[in-house]
């Protein structure tokens, strides 16, 4: 110990709080997102004192102070002091874009939303840990779910139906003429609303084993008045297995899932001959080093499947634990040949997390 260089320990503990100062101010940005804080500034769309900002959201003015100085010298807001030391805070435009717009592709506040859930599973972890079984999103309450809908339909809203959809070689025409459509994993049934109304002849079913995300999808449906969607737990009303599906679609859920394999199989099942799986998940890569080397947000999507998506897919008996990095093309390609398909094709789909297949019988 005697030849430890002071600094190196010195670097090593500025390196180890830097990940505390993340996870703090990641809570800040929750607060901020749930007390309003960011749309305010975005709304009034001018440089504000903290009294000016405390007072259009009705807070009190020495907490929304030491908000915004964590903020601010975090960078995620803008910060100046005049000549007569009065402070103004703002929101640069693409701040604006990922923290208060909500119909924008880059909002990123679901992830956000969810994080005192997220957080809170470390409480059950450590039994994770000694037993070898996790726990599933409803472990996560109704909050889970709405976070889970706030990450993914801000570009889903945007994106599904004028490039997702026309990527698959012959889709577009068979929604039009009407088509048998079920979508796994549905969620809050952003994505298989949206198929819906835009292609009033086909049926869409979407399925999810979450109550709390079945709930968000029934709501949304009422308020919708589309008549052509539903929603149900394929532990009630399986997938079909009789061939009679034009279309599959699985979003960011085969990672999650305790047996993917098995679903692989029933989604084969379930498709005509001509049909089509679009099949979105992670990027990921086919080792560790890979990851890390290449994927500057290993740390954060290793962490997240320990606290969420490993957990997910480790929580029944048996289950498969493959987690968030757990599907690169390799073993995604590997798995549905398994399952009864013979071509797999990597769409040219530019995003910043998912990879997009065209899977076919």
């Amino acid at each position: 110990m005697t030849d430890i260089d002071p600094m190196a320990v010195k670097l090593f503990s500025f390196l180890v709080f830097t990940k505390l100062e993340g996870a703090v101010t990641a809570g800040m940005i929750h607060l901020g997102d749930r007390l309003g804080l960011y749309q305010a500034m975005a709304s009034l769309d001018r440089p504000l004192t903290i009294d000016e900002l405390s007072s259009h959201l009705s807070l009190a003015p020495r907490w929304v102070q030491e908000w915004a100085h964590n903020q601010a010298a975090a960078k995620v807001i803008e910060f100046t002091r005049d000549d007569r030391g009065r402070e103004t805070f703002w929101l640069r435009p693409e701040a604006r874009m990922v923290l208060a717009d909500e119909e924008n592709p880059a909002f990123g506040m679901g992830m956000f939303h969810r994080l005192p859930q997220t957080m809170a599973a470390l409480e059950r972890l450590p039994e994770s840990f000694r037993t070898g079984m996790g726990h599933d999103y409803d472990s996560h309450g109704p909050e889970g779910a709405v976070g889970i809908e706030r990450s993914f339909e801000p570009w889903s809203n945007a994106f599904l139906i004028p490039l997702v959809v026309p990527a698959l070689d012959g889709v577009v025409s068979k929604l039009d003429g009407g088509a048998r459509v079920a979508d796994i994993g549905c969620g809050a049934g952003g994505a298989a609303l949206r198929l819906a109304q835009r292609f009033p002849r086909s049926e869409v079913v979407g399925y999810d084993i979450s109550r709390y995300a079945l709930d968000r999808a029934e709501t949304k449906l009422r308020e919708s008045g589309v008549a052509n969607a539903r929603f149900v737990d394929p532990r009630r009303e399986p997938l079909p297995d009789d061939g009679s599906l034009d279309l599959v679609t699985a979003f960011d859920c085969v990672h999650d899932m305790t047996h993917p394999a098995d679903v692989m199989r029933a989604i084969r099942r379930s498709l005509k001959p001509d049909g089509t799986w679009l099949l979105v998940d992670i990027k990921a890569l086919d080792t560790f080093e890979e990851n890390a080397a290449k994927n500057p947000m290993a740390s954060l999507m290793y962490g997240i499947s320990v606290m969420s998506c490993m957990s997910s897919a480790l929580s029944a008996p048996g289950g498969a634990g493959l987690g968030t990095l757990g599907l690169p093309e390799s073993k995604a390609r590997a798995m549905a040949e398994e399952a009864g398909f013979t071509r797999f094709r990597r769409l040219d789909i530019d995003h910043s997390v998912n990879a997009f297949y065209e899977v076919r019988p």
